[in-house]
């Protein structure tokens, strides 16, 4: 088994990991691989030519180069096989996160409808795009390339819509005006808070694993300051009597929801 570690230089977003992923199982004979975003490497344990794995990245235009190669030690053969093992359990976590961000997605989109709130509207969607991310990771586990394509473009394309609908939602109740019930909204984004940190906790012993656990963590992370953001605006609308702070907040989620939504479109058409 060799070692090939592959300097990355335009890899520095966690979605990314997806397009190296589904460009390099065009290969049968890579046995693991390992992403350090930080640094910007990857490593594969492979029995493949090193430069058939370069020939795979190439077309992503992620600046891909060697680094290194060699023939693998016993130890790190062992390495790979640990990751392996470590995968299953991330994966179990992975469907636990799912599943509260689902059921989080549902509740906040009901209450955010009955409470008038962009913001509640709009961090329904980030929920979503999350579930999406988690859903479409889980899905992909033993699936033929194709077919993992085909799932992040459905989902890329749902959480497209959606950001759509909450960018109109701001546009509509900006134009015809809205009264944002601000007890509600403080009180829903408080739960989706509390699930969000359970979030964390569930990955905080994941998140330096591999990079899609990173990703994980990154949203959830990300999430507890859009809750936090809503939060702030349902106070800000309780006292200012406005619903601007609702609007605003609304439109930031959206936007977020929406380049999430172009980063998945992007994987499941760039790598063919």
């Amino acid at each position: 088994m060799r070692k090939t570690i592959f300097s990355i230089p335009k890899m520095d977003c966690p979605s990314e990991e997806g397009l190296i992923r589904m460009a390099l199982e065009k290969s049968s004979k890579i046995k693991n691989l390992k992403f350090d975003l930080k640094n910007r490497e990857l490593t594969a344990f492979h029995e493949e030519s090193d430069q058939t794995l370069l020939t795979l990245l190439m077309p992503l235009g992620f600046g891909a180069v060697i680094k290194s190669s060699s023939q693998a030690l016993q130890s790190e053969e062992n390495f790979a096989a640990t990751l392996e093992i470590n995968s299953k359990s991330e994966a179990k976590t992975l469907k636990i996160l799912l599943l509260i961000n689902a059921f989080m997605f549902l509740v906040e989109i009901v209450l955010g409808l009955i409470a008038q709130s962009t913001g509640l509207i709009s961090d329904s969607l980030d929920m979503f795009a999350d579930a999406a991310v988690y859903g479409v990771s889980l899905y992909a586990v033993g699936k033929a390339l194709n077919l993992k394509q085909r799932a992040a473009r459905i989902s890329g394309y749902m959480q497209l819509l959606l950001a759509v609908f909450a960018f109109g939602e701001v546009v509509r109740r900006f134009i015809y005006g809205s009264e944002p019930e601000s007890s509600l909204m403080i009180g829903v984004a408080i739960l989706a808070l509390i699930a969000n940190v359970s979030c964390l906790f569930l990955i905080y012993k994941h998140r330096e694993g591999e990079i899609h656990m990173k990703a994980s963590w990154i949203f959830s992370t990300n999430d507890v300051l859009a809750n936090i953001g809503v939060i702030l605006a349902g106070v800000l609308v309780k006292f200012t009597g406005s619903s601007i702070p609702d609007l605003l907040i609304g439109t930031i989620i959206a936007a977020i929801v929406l380049s999430g939504a172009v980063k998945i479109l992007r994987i499941s058409r760039v790598v063919a």
